[in-house]
Order: C-alpha cells, then structure tokens, then sequence
C-alpha cells in the first residue's frame, strides 16, 4: 500500500512568499471561527473582521470560503498524517509511543482543529464530506496500517483494528475538544503546558499497552506488560495482568 499523498489538495499552495504573515494570520483566524461556529456558521466576511480587513482582500490569499476551510485543515492535518506515515513505515513498536507525542505536541499548537472536526460531526458533517473526508480519512486508514502490520497485530483480532483505532482518536482527539468545557466546569486549564506534559506521559503508557508487541509464541501467550515507571504506569500494569489472566 503506497503512502497517500500528504500534500495540501490541488489549488491550495500555503504562501511563502509576499503576504505570508498576512495569510497566516487569515488561517488562524479562520480555525478559530470554523472551531467554534462551524463552517455554514462562518462567513469570509467574519475572518476578515477578525484580521481586520476588508472582505475583498481575503481573495489575494483564497478564491473562496471553501478553499480557505480546506486551506485550515490541510495545515493542521497533513503534519499528523506525515507522522502517521512515518510510523506505519518504520515498523517499530516503540515508534508508536514516539507518534503519541508527536501527535500531542501538533494538536497542542492546533488546539482549535479538534474543535472544528467535532463541530462539524456533530452538526451533520455536510462539510465532513468531501473535505474533511478527504484529510480524515487517510488517518484512519494509516492508523489501521500502524496496527496490522505492527506487533500490536499479535494480540488483537483484526475485526477488533478499527475498535482499536477509534479508541485512541477519541482519546487523543477528544482530550483537546474537551478543553474548554473542562475548564468552564472545573477550573483547570488542559492545555496548560503541566497538563499536556502529564497527558502526554499517560497517553505513552496506553500506547505501549495497546500497541506494545506481544509474546504470543512464549508460553501462556499473554502480552507483554507496560514498563514499570510512575504510579500510574504501576496501576496501568496491574490493570494489563487483570486482562491478561481472564483470557
């Protein structure tokens, strides 16, 4: 299976050149908008009150709202996509725990493009489709690829795969879309940079335990523990041998 094509789609070239701050300034303002009302509930005449320019000027940088919302996602995703890609391809368990921080660490300069994803499934997803589609679906397909080729295949059933890969974006993914609620209802502030920090290192621990390798050729065929680390990697532990000894 050849890697998907993880340039931006046809017709969107990031600026590098005259108006590159100008461009990204509209493409910070747009995510924010996207994230937070959606894209029937965004106008290119709000971006450019945002930016504070007149709407006209928004089609030096984009011939239109369509190509702006695809110019958002191609930005924050195709880096997650590379990362995936370079998983899938180097074959190795720890690589897995690697892509975790990867992933946290762009999502956390993107803290809006979970937002905008689930705003938009939530509301119907008119827009998941072609767009987001176009971007998300790659993902998950990598991600299905990460799992079947990896020794995490060793010790999962393949119909349990997409379960598996469902799981750990609803985890990853989900931690940043609850940001804000979380701090409305609770006070603290998840994208500090101690939560991510702390998030992260839990998130390494799930990885290894569901993406470790597994010695089922050994006797008793269970799967490897999780390093012994911190407290919760020692809960995390007892919790893997609890499984390990009801199957």
């Amino acid at each position: 299976m050849s890697p998907p094509d993880i340039r931006p789609p046809a017709g969107i070239e990031f600026p590098r050149r005259k108006g590159e701050r100008t461009a990204e300034r509209i493409l910070d303002a747009a995510e924010n908008l996207f994230a937070a009302r959606g894209y029937a509930g965004t106008t290119l005449r709000d971006v450019a009150s945002a930016v504070g320019l007149r709407t006209p000027s928004l089609y030096n940088h984009f011939e239109s709202k369509d190509a702006l919302y695809e110019a958002v996602l191609a930005r924050g995703i195709s880096p997650v996509l590379r990362a995936l890609v370079e998983a899938v391809e180097s074959h190795q368990a720890h690589d897995a725990e690697r892509l975790v921080k990867a992933l946290m660490a762009q999502l956390a300069e993107r803290p809006k493009l979970p937002q905008l994803i689930q705003h938009e499934s939530l509301a119907g997803g008119e827009h998941l489709s072609p767009m987001l589609r176009e971007w998300i679906a790659p993902i998950f397909a990598r991600a299905d690829q990460m799992i079947e080729t990896g020794p995490a295949a060793n010790r999962w059933q393949p119909e349990q795969f997409p379960l598996l890969v469902i799981a750990m974006y609803n985890i990853i993914v989900g931690y940043f879309s609850i940001a804000p609620l979380y701090k409305e209802v609770n006070g603290r502030d998840l994208l500090s940079s101690k939560m991510l920090e702390q998030q992260t290192r839990l998130f390494s621990e799930l990885i290894v335990l569901i993406f470790g390798s597994s010695h089922t050729d050994e006797p008793g065929g269970q799967g490897a523990p999780p390093p012994t680390g911190g407290a919760s990697s020692r809960r995390l532990r007892k919790r893997f041998e609890a499984v390990n000894r009801r199957r």
